[in-house]
């Protein structure tokens, strides 16, 4: 691949060699354009953890996807997310009976900050 135009992250871009780029992502592998497999040691940053493009993952993210792409959490929910909830509920500790869903661990840290913050100045 040509001099890549994404700024990569942990990339000194003067020191660096170019960067593989990658065609087919399957199981625990990244796969070259040229067959060449990678290990995904990292599970793409341990976001992975059942391997790439797993199909029981795919097929549900196909199911929700024919009927929703993405709805905002603002005064709006849908069934998936209600019975995610209530599973997580299920295996939580006793006592904690919602759930707040985040897309990052900096908005997480942020928003339980907030909910402590709020719950002590509620409670005096």
């Amino acid at each position: 691949m040509a001099e890549s135009r994404v700024w990569h992250p942990f990339t000194q871009h003067a020191l660096e060699p170019s960067v593989p780029e990658i065609v087919l992502t399957e199981g625990a592998y990244l796969h070259k354009a040229d067959g060449f497999r990678i290990l995904d040691a990292i599970s793409s940053w341990w976001v992975v953890t059942h391997g790439h493009r797993h199909p029981r993952i795919m097929k549900a993210i196909e199911t929700t996807a024919s009927s929703l792409d993405q709805i905002i959490f603002a005064g709006f929910t849908h069934e998936p997310a209600e019975r995610l909830a209530e599973a997580l509920i299920g295996i939580a500790p006793a006592g904690l009976d919602r759930v707040f869903y985040s897309d990052s661990g900096s908005t997480s840290v942020e928003v339980a900050l907030k909910m402590a913050l709020g719950y002590f100045r509620n409670i005096g």
